[in-house]
């Protein structure tokens, strides 16, 4: 169990989960830069969050709602949580029946080859389960381009991927420490790219840097 002192943002886990530096220059280090895809992003949660809490018949919808997990030491806020009335929920202050939290988080663009996005929602789940013990099976990601949702089950195999990561980021920040560079592909849409500088993170052994120094004198 964490202390509040010690919690770190649960946002963070889509960074560290997409690359592990990006999330130390951002969340150790508070390095940050802004680009197209960043600045829309933060555009599309504000849509998110404009519209105020609502219900519709049998389901509750809150916005921007405030969760932590002292088991993970995360906190941060949900986009959507609906909570659907149903005979397996948890009773609600001022509400009448049990309700299911069902949480849904708000991402630009389209599904993604990685699992980052998954990995954030199913962390937002487990900070729900913890506050209002009760078991919480899935939710879903809603993309701004598909403008689709995708269903997300928090099965074990997530849930232990969380478990894992949260624990790998303590023990980054707590050292203070930011892993070295991997350079891949994905570099170039990162808007950390500049502050990063991955083509000379690479190491190069000594032998390939005297070859090609002697190329040039030759």
């Amino acid at each position: 169990m964490y202390l509040e002192e010690d919690f770190l943002m649960l946002s963070g886990l889509q960074h560290f989960a997409f690359c592990r530096r990006q999330w130390a220059l951002i969340h150790i280090e508070g390095q940050w830069a802004e680009n197209f895809s960043t600045v829309d992003g933060e555009l599309f949660h504000e849509k998110a969050h404009s519209s105020v809490n609502e219900s519709r018949g049998d389901t509750l919808i809150l916005r921007g709602l405030r969760i932590f997990s002292k088991e993970l030491g995360l906190s941060g806020s949900c986009d959507v949580v609906e909570f659907i009335r149903s005979d397996d929920g948890v009773s609600l202050s001022g509400r009448d029946g049990l309700w299911l939290p069902f949480p849904v988080e708000y991402k630009r663009g389209k599904p993604k080859e990685h699992r980052a996005d998954e990995i954030q929602l199913c962390a937002q789940a487990i900070c729900l389960e913890e506050m209002l013990c009760c078991d919480i099976s899935e939710g879903a990601l809603f993309y701004g381009e598909t403008r689709r949702r995708q269903p997300v089950q928090f099965d074990e195999e997530l849930r232990e991927i969380v478990a894992s990561m949260a624990l790998e980021m303590h023990g980054y920040a707590g050292r203070g420490y930011t892993p070295r560079v991997k350079p891949s592909k994905k570099c170039g849409n990162c808007s950390l790219k500049d502050l990063c500088l991955p083509s000379l993170q690479i190491k190069r052994s000594a032998s390939s840097w005297l070859a090609e120094h002697m190329e040039e004198l030759l």
